[in-house]
């Protein structure tokens, strides 16, 4: 793939995730994948940003300790609605649970990045939080039930995928598409050229 930057830093992706791995491609720079082992417990009177944002810094930090001369790019998503933060469903109770809290409602999706290196391994280089909002149609629990099933919702901040099966539950959404997905590809640009891992 041709690259539209230069690339000066190597860079490790913190996640497991394969939406962010793909996502990253798309700015056709190189890195390596490398998911952080972190508690992504949340903490007593923690809000969704704050949390969030803990989330990318700890899965940065934690490589940077480790990965010496690589930048590494730490991010975290969850959902947010009415005073709760919905992460990954444990079970298919908790997965129900949470599709009935987002049927008929908008909730929001925040995405944090955080990058860092190793000789700045208390401090992020660069950082930033995307909040866009998503609005659900009424699910039936037929739908429920079935979209369970298919075995998308594991793993899935929320319980659902925007850009999978999970898609037509979305009436309207107002923000990044990427960041929903888990990357917020503009962001992310930004800051890393900012961070000198990057430039035009």
């Amino acid at each position: 793939m041709t690259s539209l930057y230069q690339q000066h830093h190597r860079l490790v992706l913190a996640s497991a995730s394969p939406r962010r791995v793909e996502l990253l491609s798309h700015l056709g720079i190189d890195f390596e994948q490398i998911p952080a082992d972190i508690d992504e417990a949340v903490n007593q009177h923690e809000n969704a940003p704050d949390y969030v944002l803990r989330m990318a810094r700890e899965k940065s930090f934690a490589l940077a300790y480790t990965h010496a001369d690589q930048t590494i790019l730490g991010c975290d998503t969850s959902i947010h609605i009415d005073g709760h933060i919905l992460g990954k469903p444990v079970d298919k109770a908790h997965f129900i649970t949470m599709m009935k809290q987002l049927s008929g409602q908008s909730h929001e999706v925040i995405t944090a990045i955080c990058i860092t290196n190793s000789s700045v391994t208390e401090h992020a280089l660069q950082e930033c939080i995307v909040t866009s909002k998503v609005t659900f149609v009424a699910l039936s629990e037929q739908q429920i039930e079935a979209y369970w099933a298919t075995g998308e919702p594991i793993g899935k901040a929320g319980g659902y995928a925007i850009q999978g099966i999970g898609g037509q539950f979305v009436t309207h959404i107002d923000g990044s598409y990427s960041a929903i997905v888990g990357l917020p590809l503009t962001q992310t640009v930004t800051c890393l050229q900012n961070a000198g891992v990057i430039s035009c």
